[in-house]
Order: C-alpha cells, then sequence, then structure tokens
C-alpha cells in the first residue's frame, strides 16, 4: 500500500513499504532546471566582469590624465621660470612618468599684445591625446 505524503515540487514523497516501515525517496533537480539556474549564473558572472573591466580602464585613464597634467605642469612652470618670453614655434619633449614614456608637445604663438605668448602643452600617449593645457606668458 503506497501512500504519498507531502507532494510538492521538490519535497521528498514518503512511501510505505511491506514491512511497515517509512523510506523517503528525493527527488532531484530535472536537467532543464539545471540548464536554467546555471545560464543565470553564467550572465551574472560575465555582468560582473564586464563591470570589473570598465572599471581598470577608467582606473587606467585617470592614471594616465593625472601623469600627463603633471608633465604639461612641468613644462609651463619651466618656460615660467626661465622669466622671459619664450620664441614662437613647437617643439617636442620626453616626459618619462610611472613607466610610461609621454610626450609633450610645446606650441608657442603670438598674441595680439607683441608682450604676451600664448603656449600650448599638449600631452599624448602612444600617439593618443591625453590632455592639453593652455596659458598665456608675458615679458617679467
Amino acid at each position: 500500500m503506497n501512500a504519498a505524503r507531502n507532494s510538492g515540487p521538490h519535497r521528498p514523497e514518503t512511501v510505505r513499504h511491506r514491512r511497515g516501515r517509512l523510506a523517503q525517496s528525493t527527488q532531484g533537480f530535472t536537467l532543464i532546471e539545471v540548464l536554467v539556474a546555471l545560464s543565470i549564473t553564467a550572465v551574472a558572472l560575465l555582468a560582473g566582469l564586464q563591470a570589473t573591466g570598465s572599471l581598470v580602464r577608467n582606473a587606467d585613464r585617470q592614471t594616465v590624465s593625472m601623469l600627463g597634467q603633471i608633465c604639461a605642469e612641468n613644462e609651463l612652470i619651466a618656460l615660467r621660470l626661465r622669466r622671459q618670453l619664450p620664441d614662437n614655434g613647437n617643439r617636442s619633449i620626453e616626459c618619462p612618468q610611472a613607466g610610461r614614456q609621454l610626450q609633450v608637445e610645446v606650441s608657442v604663438r603670438p598674441t595680439p599684445n607683441p608682450n604676451f605668448r600664448r603656449v600650448d602643452a599638449r600631452v599624448l600617449d602612444e600617439g593618443r591625446y591625453v590632455l592639453q593645457l593652455s596659458t598665456v606668458l608675458g615679458r617679467n
């Protein structure tokens, strides 16, 4: 005589054996349920991986930007410390920072007032534009 109790999708069924003892048979998950659970887990892990990759790229971009700003400011300060009006023209300077080889392109242009010059310091990392700082220098 078989009597099923607790009949639910994942509840154990109680079966009465011939000798009157109760035995429980457990039902496992179906293959479809396991595959659905694995696919949900995989999607969640991929989303986490993409978020982590994005954080790493942003941190690297911020580091390069900060190092580029240091290089550009160094060049502009060096021009100010000379205490003379820089000559018009362009020049390129290597700027090693934290294991990176940044390049600073300094451009000096005239202004309508001959006592001032516009100076642009443009920073590149591996040929990619990082940032540009501009200032106006005058006669001292």
